[in-house]
């Protein structure tokens, strides 16, 4: 049986120094079933050497016109050539198996993701991503990473582009409407770089308050400038 081509379509703005890395894993990852998967890296106008950094390591590089993970994953899925959309965060890997894994859940799911873990041995790191297992709206993050049937995601519109924040929550519940939305056994792993620049409790306690503030309905502007002004 011929299985469907994957586009992996990953947003970057500045992210020189993992992007090479990560596309050489996912091309080794991929193994014989290489020529199948299609990785797009949707850049934001970066300033350092990602784009170049991305090609060398053997990915298809589009330049966005509009910076913004929603709109970048907009634009990486409007140039891609698959039937599965995969969409990856820059600092994250998923596991080895993870192209096999993503064609047979979407065999009869619309799309889905892994459960996820941090790059850190952090009790309270490993205790919040032990709750990513569960098949909650309110825990789903872009980190887990999104798998979605190519027309699926057409028909729900895509990503919002207004969405400064939260785009990847602002999603799933979309999808769901489509059909069955999956959470696999295994995990990605992603970099806890942000938890070790803030701290894992205050940034943590940033997270939640932005969530609340998200789900009472501030507006997107303001979001982001909460973020900014508390994230380092």
């Amino acid at each position: 049986m011929v299985q469907p081509a994957v586009s992996l379509i990953i947003p970057t703005y500045n992210e020189a120094a993992v992007i090479g890395p990560l596309v050489r894993y996912l091309r080794a990852a991929a193994g014989p079933a290489g020529p199948a998967l299609e990785i797009i890296v949707a850049d934001g106008q970066s300033t350092d050497a990602t784009a170049a950094e991305a090609a060398r390591a053997g990915a298809r590089v589009v330049a966005c016109p509009q910076r913004g993970r929603a709109p970048q994953m907009n634009h990486g899925a409007r140039h891609a050539r698959g039937e599965l959309l995969y969409f990856l965060h820059a600092d994250t890997f998923p596991p080895a198996d993870f192209l096999p894994a993503i064609r047979q859940a979407a065999q009869d799911h619309v799309g889905g993701c892994f459960r996820l873990r941090f790059d850190s041995r952090h009790w309270f790191l490993r205790l919040s991503a032990w709750f990513t297992r569960f098949p909650l709206d309110l825990i789903r993050f872009g980190d887990q990473s999104l798998f979605v049937r190519r027309a699926v995601f057409e028909q729900a519109g895509g990503f919002r582009p207004d969405m400064l924040v939260f785009e990847d929550q602002e999603i799933v519940p979309r999808l769901r409407r489509h059909g069955r939305f999956a959470v696999l056994p295994t995990a990605v792993v992603t970099s806890a770089r942000k938890y070790r620049d803030n701290g894992v409790f205050r940034l943590q306690g940033i997270f939640l308050l932005l969530c609340l503030l998200y789900r009472l309905g501030v507006p997107q502007p303001r979001l982001r400038a909460v973020y900014r002004a508390l994230i380092r």
